[in-house]
């Protein structure tokens, strides 16, 4: 008879090493594609922080072009958000406007590579959503297989683990899926996004960019953050939890 309770210890570790590895390598795309970019960054109590974007694993920073001297007299170069606060974003802005030359000709190129995509960036797209299912399938197997232990002398044990196993399923990815069928059918296509904000909902219309469990990306949007300022053209990252795709869009 197989030690189920060893079994089970040695799972959990394993998933938690792996998932440890995973996360600390691992940016999310649609926040990487705005990097080393001037941004905008709305929250969603209504706060606006502008500069410098950087985007790491466990979250991101915003430089500023000059020094702030808050309230209490600190000086304050950067603006600092960690992962568990992307709750609080409303929306992360790339104005056409605050770009320089350099960049604003990558960004055409961009917007032109993701509605006309060379079969290299095909073949490259369909290689990682296949990893992102089997991600995915190993989550599904993970949780059958802990749900499966719990009947056994070691669930006790895993009742009293349980912190330690939601962490280790979030490090791997488990809090969403990483490949949607739904958004990759529509990838490069003009797209009507729904945005709630506050008690409204607004619509935008653009090029779906990308996707990720958290965000979607959004190209070549008319956009303003208050009703009386008039409209800009922008790229936006907006969490999935703010923004849904509706429509196609012609």
């Amino acid at each position: 008879m197989p030690d189920t309770f060893a079994i089970t210890v040695i799972s959990v570790i394993a998933v938690a090493i792996i998932g440890m590895f995973v996360q600390r390598r691992t940016k999310d795309r649609c926040l990487r594609d705005f990097s080393n970019n001037f941004v905008t960054l709305e929250m969603k109590n209504g706060s606006l922080i502008k500069g410098m974007f950087c985007i790491e694993s466990t979250g991101l920073e915003i430089g500023y072009n000059s020094s702030h001297i808050d309230d209490k007299g600190y000086n304050q170069v950067s603006y600092i958000l960690y992962k568990p606060e992307f709750a609080n974003i409303q929306s992360l802005i790339r104005f056409c406007a605050d770009l320089d030359e350099k960049v604003r000709e990558l960004r055409e190129k961009e917007l032109e590579e993701i509605q006309r995509p060379e079969s290299f960036h095909r073949t490259g797209r369909k290689l990682r959503n296949f990893a992102n299912t089997i991600r995915d399938s190993i989550m599904e197997i993970f949780n059958l297989f802990m749900g499966r232990m719990r009947a056994v002398p070691a669930g006790t044990f895993l009742t009293s683990q349980e912190k330690y196993i939601t962490q280790a399923r979030t490090k791997l990815g488990g809090q969403g899926t990483a490949f949607e069928p739904m958004l990759e059918r529509h990838m490069g296509q003009k797209v009507v996004v729904e945005i709630s904000k506050g008690d409204a909902i607004y619509k935008i219309s653009g090029f779906l960019k990308e996707y990720t469990a958290e965000f979607i990306e959004i190209m070549d949007v008319d956009y303003k953050i208050k009703e009386d300022e008039p409209s800009q053209k922008a790229d936006l990252i907006i969490p999935r939890s703010v923004g849904i795709v509706r429509h196609l869009s012609a």
